[in-house]
């Protein structure tokens, strides 16, 4: 260990000379475009299923960085459902991946996707599988350009693809309380009033399903902004503040809660 004087100080910086250093970092870029080498670093694959109101049901597949903040994810999918799933696995960037599905027969694009260092502000998908019909459970697979494996997972899919509309009794929808509210998300952004939005304000206030500063926050935002802050704010904490929120719908505006089918 040495001790640097400084050769100049300014208001931002702090200018020092440094003798005796590798060679290895001017010519590693150079090294890299011959060996193709890359070593793996820790990422995640996070996975969102669309609402069926977007048109067909496509699950999204995204490659990240696993220091990636899933909320900042999940804010960016406009009203895609976020699947729970062990996402841990390991991807070298630069190199290409692709993803492959059982049952077979879903179309896949793209075919081939390189991982990059993505910390957003934005975050896209990798890859978009089309479910034209909904199985339960489906098996994805990601592997590199080789065919091997990189992560393989089992995922579950019942539940999520939206109140059925053969049902008559909304008390035969088995699907948590959240999940509804996620399926009528659109339909609530859209019809709610802001007088309405803040009714329901204060009484997840006086209810405790909003902190002061949430509310605070909520208020300060336009109509359509307001409803999605509220809708997903309540949504992921839980089941006990969906039924709030529920309850508080049919209480101001129980003819908008009727057409959603919150009743």
């Amino acid at each position: 260990m040495s001790i640097l004087e400084p050769l100049k100080i300014t208001d931002t910086h702090v200018v020092v000379k440094v003798p005796h250093l590798s060679a290895l970092g001017l010519i590693w870029d150079f090294v890299r475009r011959f060996v193709n080498f890359s070593l793996p670093i820790e990422a995640q694959v996070l996975l969102f299923l669309r609402p069926p109101d977007m048109g067909p049901q496509v699950l999204d597949v995204l490659l990240l960085p696993g220091n990636v903040l899933l909320d900042e994810v999940e804010r960016k999918q406009r009203g895609a459902k976020h699947i729970r799933i062990s996402s841990k696995c390991r991807l070298s960037i630069d190199q290409s991946y692709s993803v492959h599905c059982e049952p077979e027969g879903f179309k896949i694009q793209p075919e081939l996707e390189r991982f990059s260092s993505d910390y957003g502000p934005n975050y896209h998908p990798t890859f978009e599988v089309f479910l034209e019909t909904i199985p339960e459970n489906v098996t994805l697979m990601i592997q590199d350009r080789d065919r091997r494996q990189v992560w393989r997972r089992d995922v579950s899919l019942k539940g999520r693809t939206g109140p059925n509309p053969g049902r008559n009794d909304p008390a035969e929808d088995s699907d948590p309380l959240e999940d509804k509210l996620f399926w009528v998300r659109t339909q609530f952004v859209t019809r709610v009033s802001d007088p309405v939005l803040n009714q329901l304000l204060d009484n997840l206030l006086e209810r405790g399903v909003l902190t002061d500063g949430e509310m605070q926050s909520a208020r300060t935002r336009g109509r359509a902004d307001k409803a999605r802050d509220v809708m997903d704010t309540v949504r992921r904490k839980g089941r006990e503040a969906s039924s709030v929120l529920v309850a508080a719908l049919r209480e101001v505006d129980p003819v908008l809660s009727r057409e959603l089918r919150l009743i």
